[in-house]
């Protein structure tokens, strides 16, 4: 199998990674978290380098790329700390391309393309705890479409978005709907979350709302997946770059007259989030190529690459801390906010915990050491 990524994906690569160094400096984060946590100005930038259309086809006004360079795109943002969430512009793409009609993706998916509208996931409850088939919503047919009554929790940029991918229940059945945020019976209120980005509770009185499509879990299904995989990778970028400042730090840092990185304790540290690092970076590969896979195979392969990667963050996180000591945990310094992205990224989209069960229920009667 050939692991060489293509001229065009090193581009895309290279073209990401100028506009982070060069457009989006620590000092333009913190500017950004004081001010919200999101910068439409920051989200556009990125729309004109193309990121935003990547799963839209071209016949849309978009990229027509894959996963793979979706996996590209989301490392370097996650070097950078991006605070805009382009994982959500990445499953509205692909579940409008995938299962909207017509009519909706024309009216949509050149919007989403340019930047012209940030389209996000509102999909968690308190009462499911990542379990997609619980919901609480409800869909009623209305004389046009749908009216939608839901309350859903931490909403990427919730309040900053022009529109929700939401499910609910219709006659018993989940599907799912796109609700734009001017609509009459909608409501948001934000607040920052612990990585410095923005989130917001969505409120939906009577909203109305278009169908996306009747076979709602299937979709929402495989939007959780595009956005596990997009976390991967964003997660691998987090860690690489933790990494790097780390290895600065101990090759500069002295203590009783001699650099902390002559101490083998240490050293040994520094190679154990190595390791970390690279499974979780080969699990990140992984994700890329299952997420178009048969629904089974990739729900089990996103699972099993938010676990691996669950563990890496939390291991590569908090060993970065210690090897810093107490500078490590003060907010002036960079490494405190890779930790704090690390903590929040483990949790997002289902925590570590969440898919070791969902890992055992996808065992099949072969798997072990019986097989």
């Amino acid at each position: 199998m050939d692991f060489d990524f293509s001229d065009d994906q090193e581009q895309l690569r290279d073209a990401v990674r100028k506009w982070v160094d060069k457009g989006y400096s620590f000092e333009r984060r913190r500017a950004g978290v004081k001010a919200g946590g999101f910068s439409r100005d920051a989200f556009n930038e990125m729309a004109e380098l193309g990121l935003c259309g990547l799963y839209v086809p071209e016949a849309f006004e978009g990229m027509g790329m894959g996963p793979v360079e979706a996996m590209v795109a989301m490392e370097e943002l996650g070097r950078g700390l991006v605070l805009e969430p382009l994982a959500q512009s990445l499953i509205a793409g692909g579940v409008l391309d995938g299962y909207a009609p017509e009519a909706l993706k024309s009216a949509w998916l050149p919007k989403i393309a340019s930047g012209a509208a940030l389209v996000v996931l509102a999909y968690q409850e308190r009462a499911a705890r990542y379990q997609l088939d619980i919901c609480e919503s409800k869909a009623t047919p209305a004389p046009v479409e749908y009216t939608l009554t839901a309350t859903k929790s931490i909403v990427p940029a919730g309040d900053q978005a022009d529109a929700f991918i939401v499910p609910a229940m219709v006659n018993g059945k989940l599907a799912l709907f796109l609700v734009e945020r001017t609509a009459a019976g909608v409501s948001t209120r934000g607040y920052g979350t612990q990585d410095g980005s923005r989130a917001a509770e969505l409120t939906l009185k009577d909203a109305p709302a278009t169908l996306i499509t009747l076979d709602g879990l299937t979709a929402l299904e495989h939007a959780v997946d595009i956005g596990i995989a997009a976390t991967c990778a964003e997660a691998v970028g987090v860690m690489d770059k933790t990494m790097v400042i780390t290895a600065e730090y101990l090759n500069t840092r002295k203590q009783f007259g001699v650099l902390i990185s002559s101490f083998q304790a240490l050293r040994h540290r520094a190679a154990d989030m190595k390791m970390q690092l690279e499974l979780a970076r080969s699990m990140s590969y992984y994700a890329a190529l299952k997420l178009n896979a048969p629904a089974p195979e990739r729900r089990a392969a996103m699972a099993r690459a938010k676990y691996q990667l669950g563990n890496s963050m939390r291991f590569v996180g908090q060993q970065a801390v210690q090897l810093h000591g107490g500078i490590g945990v003060t907010d002036e310094y960079i490494v405190s906010h890779y930790f704090k992205k690390l903590t929040q990224m483990e949790m997002t989209f289902g925590d570590t915990l969440h898919h070791l069960g969902e890992v055992s229920n996808r065992m099949q009667d072969t798997a072990g050491v019986f097989a």
